[in-house]
């Protein structure tokens, strides 16, 4: 299954409730590149659908204009979406 942006949006609507965010990666502007980052999974406590780059979820950066690259992922306790591109990598999980 081709995962797109519509997908990603249609699964933030669908587990607004139970949405975790984890940054793997992120921009740095200190050195001019992405840079890993050591995170956790965190609860998405805001979701804003009218902000087009990252629909109101803090770690979540989206590009736009085919830029952006999602796929599926899962580990032991959670199942989403990793998003990456040329402002880094987070995945969009719920818990199973």
């Amino acid at each position: 299954m081709k995962i797109t942006r519509a997908t990603l949006k249609s699964f933030i609507k669908k587990n607004k409730d139970n949405l975790f965010i984890k940054v793997n990666s992120s921009f740095d502007g200190m050195t001019d590149c992405v840079q890993e980052v050591e995170d956790n999974f965190t609860k998405v406590d805001n979701i804003d659908f009218n902000d087009n780059h990252s629909f109101g979820i803090r770690g979540l950066w989206l590009v736009g204009e085919s830029r952006d690259y999602f796929k599926e992922w899962e580990d032991k306790e959670y199942k989403g979406i990793e998003i990456y591109n040329c402002c880094g990598t987070s995945i969009i999980a719920i818990k199973k």
